[in-house]
């Protein structure tokens, strides 16, 4: 039949565009509800990685600080020993040794809490962010640390962490990871004082090295978010008046 007895609401393009704006091709009736539910399966696959990632590496730290009770505390020898050429694979291996179990201990907490919530924001930029916050608190500490000191332990990962949490919602302008950010500084904040020089035997350097390695990676992650901010910004400035 042809002629406009069936009336405007059996007008196909009308019927796409209004299928269109619900994000879903089969209209209002039963196919919002399958997107919906891939996207709660996709944040509970990311939960479940950050933590399985999270968890296996405080796993990794303890076979470790395991083995190295048993045969004597000899794979702290591999930490960062400052201006030494030595003491560069140090870079590599000293956010996974601990000067015993007490040390450890003392970083299990906070590095799960803390690592767990960098995971969140994505595992791919999770641990790219670790990565940057591993190097730079390496690296700072093996140029400034005192001369003949041996650093190791995870705090420099926890600093890092926590000041990347804090930071990276004002870099981004993300409302979300601000109000998280304050969340983790009211719980963690006083840990910050750490970035100061204090007792003997402490690695400040590397706690204050690992702050900044996570401002940095805060700002480096945030690229994106600051390159469409300054597009929009150009883009509202050219409009004509």
């Amino acid at each position: 039949m042809t002629g406009t007895q069936f009336g405007p609401s059996f007008d196909p393009d009308r019927i796409a565009a209004i299928r269109a704006q619900r994000g879903s091709p089969g209209g209002a009736h039963g196919f919002s509800a399958p997107v919906s539910n891939r996207g709660l399966a996709a944040v509970k696959r990311l939960w479940l990685r950050s933590v399985v990632l999270i968890c296996g590496f405080i796993v990794l730290l303890y076979a470790i600080e395991g083995v190295d009770t048993v045969i004597g505390p000899r794979l702290d020898n591999a930490g960062i020993v400052p201006r030494q050429v030595d003491g560069l694979s140090g870079i590599l291996f000293a956010p996974v040794l601990h000067a015993g179990w007490g040390h450890l201990i003392g970083n299990t907490v906070p590095a799960l809490v803390l690592g767990f919530l960098v995971l969140l924001a994505g595992i791919g930029r999770g641990l790219a962010a670790t990565a940057i916050i591993w190097f730079v608190a390496g690296v700072g500490t093996w140029l400034t640390g005192a001369p003949g000191s041996l650093h190791l332990g995870a705090s420099a990962l926890v600093f890092g962490w926590l000041t990347l949490l804090i930071s990276r919602g004002w870099f981004a302008r993300n409302i979300t990871h601000i109000l998280l950010g304050l969340v983790v500084l009211a719980c963690y904040g006083s840990l910050l004082w750490g970035v100061l020089p204090g007792p003997p035997g402490i690695s400040w350097q590397g706690h204050l090295f690992g702050a900044l390695g996570g401002l940095l990676a805060g700002w480096v992650l945030s690229a994106d978010e600051r390159r469409r901010r300054r597009g929009e910004r150009v883009g509202v400035s050219a409009l004509p008046r």
